[in-house]
């Protein structure tokens, strides 16, 4: 008898006319095999499109659009234990504020089952929270806190008024002194009296001094018994804080050691055992609740062989980030890389891309040299400086082509994946007064970018702040509060088919600043065509830096360069 698994889901149409991969897919960089293509697309025609759960992906104008929420889903290409092959689906998260719907797999762990220890040991500490406000907000507490704060000031203003009468009584009795020896010097003043004047300045001071600590005493004792009645109060809240933290400590590392995650080999780690070794030795938030790791354990689970995987984004894009309607996205490196590192163990992977040096045939043309400086065109796919795993980089080049060059060379960065006009100083003069232009940002550049859409517009200007994305570096996010300034100035060049080539002028220099600011809601909404970060591969990033003009570091006549891109 055949078994039957809900979770198992048959392709619709004939899958006869796809190649299997080979390997599996490494899931951090990839272009989806068109076998979860198909899958995908299966799932967002049968079941996304309509919507059952009624979850707000942003999509329509049904729903409140504070509460928007898209979400990652996933797609595992198997072969069940009766050599049938189908696939499997998963959401990142929550759908709908619940973790089952059928058909996806079920997640790791499900902390929402009722009289689950999750939900009986968090409802232990949410008492204690509620404790804690509700003394926080005690009446007594807040009267005695407004008291100290107001003692202490007074406190100050008064200690601070006698100081300053203390100086102005130094300074008189120094005048006091200084016309008295005169007096004693011309004869006005006998030296019995000038004694007597001293022992009298002598004491005043021993005076002064000693109000100001009796002062001093006295405002130390008003403050004290207030702070003992105040202390009295915060001494349980900050027991009950203590108690909090313990019970919060415990309930997690309990919540992380549920979360089991088996590899093809059965070997099985929780979560505690997989992130021992990272720098917090703790998961971040969300861990094991992704799309990808979820796939893969219930295809273990069942004995299912993995063929291939895939993950798009279905939904409005959400604020900060870049994400696209329907398009495909690697699996997240905070989260999800130790994860799945445990998991793949023992599968025949993809190789990872970025530990291939893709630059390796491709040569640094030389638009300008002299003896201070030389303009280089770095080609698409090339680091400008040594990586962690690939040495092969401008730098390097440069290092070979001038082996008598002082300095560190290098003055500006590209990024990898962008072709175009760089600048190298051939001497430590030249490099530090270059390096003072960017500073100061005079120099001036111009990218030419294709871009996935058509401009309307002739020209604008793109004010989004950028960050880092501490999850999943390096994207980057726009932040209204932490983000650094980040400006783009662009015009429209002109337009090809359906999509629109633009100069784009930066106004500051942050990492992916115009691959941001053209793919994110806010800017322009489109990406660079071939921006496998925000957008969607190509056969390259069309995005070159075509234009350089700049002080020249000897000369101090101002010079320009220029090379139009292979995609213009």
């Amino acid at each position: 008898m055949r078994s039957f698994d809900p979770c198992f889901i048959p392709f619709y149409d004939s899958i006869a006319h796809h190649q299997l991969p080979t390997r599996f897919t490494f899931p951090f960089y990839y272009q989806p095999a068109p076998i979860c293509q198909q899958a995908a697309l299966q799932l967002q025609q049968e079941l996304l499109q309509n919507n059952p759960w009624q979850h707000n992906f942003g999509l329509d104008d049904n729903h409140d659009k504070s509460m928007i929420i898209g979400k990652m889903f996933g797609v595992l290409v198997v072969k069940n234990t009766e050599g049938t092959i189908g696939f499997l689906a998963s959401f990142s998260g929550k759908l709908a504020d619940q973790n089952h719907h059928s058909p996806f797999v079920p997640p790791v762990f499900d902390m929402l089952t009722k009289d689950s220890f999750f939900s009986i040991e968090n409802k232990q500490i949410n008492e204690i929270n509620q404790l804690i406000t509700k003394q926080e907000q005690d009446p007594e507490l807040q009267q005695l806190t407004t008291m100290l704060a107001e003692q202490q000031q007074q406190a100050e203003l008064e200690l601070a008024q006698y100081r300053q009468h203390i100086v102005d009584s130094r300074k008189q009795r120094k005048q006091q002194r200084q016309q008295a020896e005169a007096a004693l010097n011309n004869g006005q003043m006998s030296a019995s009296e000038y004694k007597s004047l001293s022992i009298e300045l002598s004491r005043q001071s021993v005076q002064q001094k000693n109000q100001q600590t009796l002062l001093k005493q006295q405002w130390s004792d008003k403050t004290q018994a207030i702070s003992m009645q105040l202390h009295k109060l915060t001494h349980s809240i900050n027991a009950l804080k203590k108690q909090r933290k313990q019970l919060s400590s415990q309930l997690q590392k309990k919540l992380f050691s549920q979360y089991k995650f088996l590899n093809i080999k059965g070997e099985s780690k929780d979560l505690n055992d997989i992130f021992n070794n990272s720098p917090s030795a703790l998961p971040p938030a969300g861990a094991g609740e992704c799309a990808a790791p979820k796939l893969l354990q219930y295809a273990f689970e069942q004995h299912y062989q993995p063929i291939a995987m895939a993950e798009f984004w279905w939904g409005a894009s959400p604020k900060s980030e870049v994400k696209q309607h329907k398009n495909y996205y690697p699996a997240c490196h905070s989260k999800c890389r130790p994860i799945l590192a445990h998991m793949l163990a023992g599968l025949d992977v993809d190789p990872d891309p970025l530990l291939v040096n893709t630059a390796a045939n491709k040569t640094i043309d030389i638009i300008y040299q002299d003896a201070h400086l030389a303009i280089i065109n770095k080609p698409a796919e090339m680091l400008s400086v040594m990586g962690k795993n690939v040495t092969d980089s401008v730098q390097t080049r440069m290092k070979q082509k001038f082996p008598n060059a002082t300095g560190p060379l290098i003055v500006h960065r590209l990024d990898m994946s962008t072709s175009g006009l760089m600048v190298i100083a051939l001497t430590k003069e030249a490099n530090k007064a270059l390096q003072q232009q960017f500073i100061n940002r005079t120099v001036k550049k111009r990218y030419i970018a294709l871009v996935d859409g058509i401009v309307r517009q002739p020209s604008g200007v793109i004010d989004l702040p950028l960050r880092v994305d501490l999850n999943d570096r390096p994207k980057q996010l726009v932040c209204f509060e932490h983000g650094k300034p980040a400006l783009t100035e662009w015009q429209r060049y002109r337009q090809v088919n359906h999509q629109t080539l633009l100069h784009l002028y930066p106004k500051t220099g942050r990492t992916h600043q115009l691959r941001m600011h053209c793919a994110h809601q806010q800017g322009l909404a489109m990406p660079i065509w071939g921006d496998d970060l925000y957008g969607k591969q190509a056969n390259r990033l069309h995005l070159h830096a075509g234009f350089i003009g700049f002080m020249h570091p000897q000369t101090q006549q101002w010079v320009e360069f220029e090379v139009a891109a292979d995609f213009e």
